[in-house]
């Protein structure tokens, strides 16, 4: 980005929150948004669409992000559940690759020794996980196996004495190839449910290798993995995972940090956008002086509003323990559909530099598809919500 840009906190309403939903926050949490911002803005945007570009991961980030202290800020540090979304939302907007291994270490990894661990696990495993010094990842979807992999997870956990036996094969898993720890999601042999296991990716018959040419998320570093006779002590095996209904306890969660991002990504394709609108001059004047830009840059900011308006209600019920699975799938297919018609409107505005990454919309269109298809398709979703309403299930 030039020198000459317009610096977006001198446009009107900077930080896009157009309904004031921030006032929300206590002044606690307000101001450690804005320290967030400050770091985001200092540390991930200068790099991000290099490092995308290069579909590399910066390494050398791991020990900042440590040190701003971000895992787990609800249940750790006692922050909201409001709080925990506008920052994940805003980490997307600096950098959605960012987002997404924060996403996965956080919500998936870190998410599922909380929500299924024992408390002597939790305490053995939780530390180096909450300051960084292990990173996670998480093995659920695999490659014959996405939307239907409740009911037909093919990996194998076998009992075997005071061990479990792991083979099969995962896909999509993101921070595999430089990862610690992979919760790895396994059907026992002996019961055909559904089981979880800390794995360590340095034993025998692990591998993962990295999932190339990637249009989306290409700093993100998504691998399939094998496993291979993996042996694995029964002390980790998450005691309390035990059936695929424990597991949706943790997508529940993840599908909230997932529209998340969805509100995100249309705030960072509204900065980009109006940014271009107001610099680029045809015609002898701004883009932003013609009335069908102007249309075109409102629709993005209705859509991200009406996006985190879902979200700022439905992360009050998560804070009240009342939020149902039903309302988060709705909420990530509602909010990933508003992202699609955002993002192609921002690059739609852009014209041809809206294909280049030099002008980031590029990157913040391909980053879009690959949010609007994890955490449960659009298709999937709505149909859990469908179910809901009708008491039909029409998803098989």
């Amino acid at each position: 980005m030039s020198a000459a840009e317009t610096d977006i906190n001198s446009l009107p309403y900077a930080d896009g929150d157009f309904f004031s939903f921030e006032q929300l926050l206590t002044s606690k949490e307000r101001d450690r948004l804005a320290e967030v911002r400050c770091f985001l803005a200092r540390e991930v945007k200068p790099i991000a669409v290099d490092c995308w570009n290069r579909g590399e991961f910066p390494m050398d980030l791991i020990p900042r992000l440590a040190e701003l202290d971000l895992v787990s800020p609800v249940r750790r540090q006692g922050y909201s559940n409001l709080f925990a979304g506008i920052v994940h939302a805003e980490v997307t907007r600096a950098d959605a690759s960012i987002a997404t291994f924060m996403g996965v270490h956080d919500g998936l990894f870190a998410g599922s020794i909380e929500a299924l661990a024992s408390q002597e696990q939790q305490d053995a495993w939780l530390p180096d996980i909450y300051s960084l010094r292990k990173i996670g990842a998480f093995g659920l979807t695999e490659p014959l196996g996405g939307s239907d992999v409740a009911g037909g997870t093919r990996t194998t956990a076998r009992r075997d004495g005071d061990r479990w036996v792991l083979n099969g094969a995962k896909r999509w898993i993101g921070n595999a190839t430089f990862c610690d720890w992979v919760v790895v999601y396994a059907r026992d042999v002996a019961d055909n449910q559904v089981k979880a296991f800390l794995v360590d990716t340095t034993l025998p018959g692990f591998s993962a290798t990295k999932i190339e040419n990637k249009i989306s998320l290409r700093t993100v570093q998504n691998a399939d993995i094998t496993l291979d006779n993996v042996v694995v002590p029964d002390f980790f095996k998450l005691a309390n995972a035990n059936s695929f209904r424990d597991t949706n306890k943790v997508l529940k969660v993840t599908r909230l940090a997932v529209a998340w991002q969805a509100v995100g990504q249309q705030l960072a394709a509204f900065d980009v956008a109006r940014r271009y609108a107001v610099e680029r001059h045809q015609f002898g004047r701004p883009l932003a002086a013609f009335q069908l830009v102007q249309s075109q840059l409102v629709q993005i900011l209705g859509n991200a509003v009406s996006s985190m308006g879902m979200m700022v209600r439905l992360a009050q019920l998560e804070d009240a323990g009342q939020a149902k699975d039903e309302q988060s799938a709705l909420a990530k297919a509602f909010t990933t559909a508003r992202m699609r018609e955002s993002v192609a409107i921002g690059r739609s505005l852009l014209g041809g530099n809206g294909i280049v990454t030099d002008f980031e919309m590029a990157k913040i269109f391909a980053d879009a598809e690959a949010i609007y298809s994890y955490e449960g398709t659009h298709e999937v979703n709505t149909l859990v919500a469908g179910r809901a309403i009708t008491g039909v299930s029409a998803i098989v």
